[in-house]
């Protein structure tokens, strides 16, 4: 069951971190599955340790059952 969803750019994760739960399993993925794995090192970082990293990104996740949003992240620079 999906509870929650958050768009945190990585550009920026920092500013993000209190959106993420120190106990709720949280699921990172983005286009392709490479800035997911640094997001969620800098989770990790942050002590943030309950989060799945979603290999393959999005690209993989549309091809499961899974549902998914056409919400968008919207770029920061």
């Amino acid at each position: 069951r999906i509870v929650h969803d958050k768009n945190a750019p990585l550009s920026n994760l920092n500013d993000y971190t209190q959106l993420f739960s120190k106990v709720e399993k949280a699921f990172i993925h983005c286009a392709g599955g490479y800035r997911s794995v640094i997001a969620a090192s800098i989770l990790k970082k942050r002590g943030i340790h309950n989060i799945v990293n979603v290999l393959g990104g999005f690209g993989e996740l549309v091809k499961t059952n899974i549902p998914v949003t056409e919400e968008a992240c919207t770029k920061t620079k």
